[in-house]
């Protein structure tokens, strides 16, 4: 994602024609690895690759850049057109299986790049990226194995996935591992202040704080909920409150009926309480996360009765996953911790 610019923005200005319609983490993607900042070692052995492209795992947290990394690579590679057709980006989450691996992998990997006089323009291959490799099948990642071993003359892989343990050891053997952190505080900051000045947004500091906070580190989902906020009170100054809006922030007061509900004892007012806060529309999972914390900050839990809401908190967060009740699992949640309160 477009998350990591250095403020000097050398990127060539996009029209108004061109842009205005644009998301912003579309309109603010790094056109070239020069734009990108955070991530310093990856950049320094990819501009040493150049010439002589290793196989690519691109892994680490969400909205860290791992996708507009490679893109701006291959930008640089071989250039704006020709990236039409040097290069193929998959998303394996939705074409996860052992076919598409067989049938388009396979058949991008060993096609011949068509035209010699491109070859004197840019390096003698073509990239795939597949995105979220976590979620390829056994199957799919097997398949894959031999594929990349087999075409790497005409064909250069770049995996990107979150989770590094979901890719079997021998596809991470054959890859040359990029780990990408988060982007600091002070990198956020410097970017979203970017944004706020190009696109004429008033705004509070403590509103870029809650914004960084609430984002944790995922300068993506940061850019994004700063987009939606500047719609949503378009002549305004962008508070934190605006920012809570929009993000989805469950009001203090509101956990805290919550965890008194609790501490009372009572099931009936347990669940009068939740299923009030659920009928004001707030995302289960985000009050279930907000509770936890205050849980973790209150003196009325010990070490022991805390690694037992923690447990149940993980065994809930699945259920909700799996796409189980919102109004069942915090029920379920704050019984679990009036339980343990003393």
């Amino acid at each position: 994602m477009g998350s990591f610019f250095r403020n000097q923005d050398t990127r060539p200005k996009l029209t108004k024609d061109s842009s205005s319609c644009l998301p912003w983490i579309e309109k603010y993607r790094p056109k070239s690895l020069n734009n990108i900042s955070a991530q310093e070692e990856t950049l320094i052995t990819l501009n040493h690759s150049k010439d002589n492209l290793p196989h690519m795992l691109f892994y680490g947290p969400p909205g860290t850049g791992k996708t507009s990394t490679i893109l701006a690579l291959a930008r640089e590679l071989f250039g704006p057109e020709l990236m039409k057709s040097r290069v193929l980006e998959l998303n394996a989450s939705h074409e996860r299986g052992i076919g598409v691996i067989r049938e388009r992998v396979k058949n991008y990997a060993r096609s011949c790049i068509v035209s010699d006089s491109d070859r004197n323009k840019c390096p003698g291959f073509k990239i795939i990226i597949l995105d979220e490799a976590d979620s390829l099948t056994r199957d799919a990642q097997e398949a894959l194995r031999r594929i990349i071993e087999k075409y790497s003359e005409l064909t250069r892989f770049c995996l990107i996935c979150n989770q590094v343990s979901c890719i079997i050891p021998a596809l991470k053997s054959r890859c040359t591992l990029f780990r990408f952190k988060s982007i600091g505080t002070e990198n956020m900051r410097n970017r979203l202040s970017y944004i706020c000045e190009q696109e004429g947004i008033n705004y509070y500091s403590e509103a870029l704080d809650e914004l960084i906070k609430d984002s944790q580190g995922d300068l993506r989902k940061a850019i994004t909920w700063l987009n939606n906020a500047s719609k949503l009170h378009k002549n305004d100054r962008i508070t934190v409150d605006t920012i809570k809006e929009t993000v989805g922030i469950v009001p203090d007061d509101i956990i805290n009926d919550l965890i008194e509900s609790a501490a009372s004892k009572s099931y009936d007012k347990i669940q009068e309480t939740v299923s009030n806060v659920i009928a004001s529309g707030y995302f289960g999972k985000q009050i279930i996360e907000q509770v936890f914390l205050r849980v973790l900050q209150d003196l009325r839990f010990n070490e022991n009765h805390k690694c037992n809401i923690g447990e149940s908190m993980g065994i809930i967060d699945k259920r909700l996953v799996d796409g189980g009740s919102e109004f069942f699992q915090v029920l379920s949640l704050m019984c679990k911790i009036s339980e343990n309160m003393n």
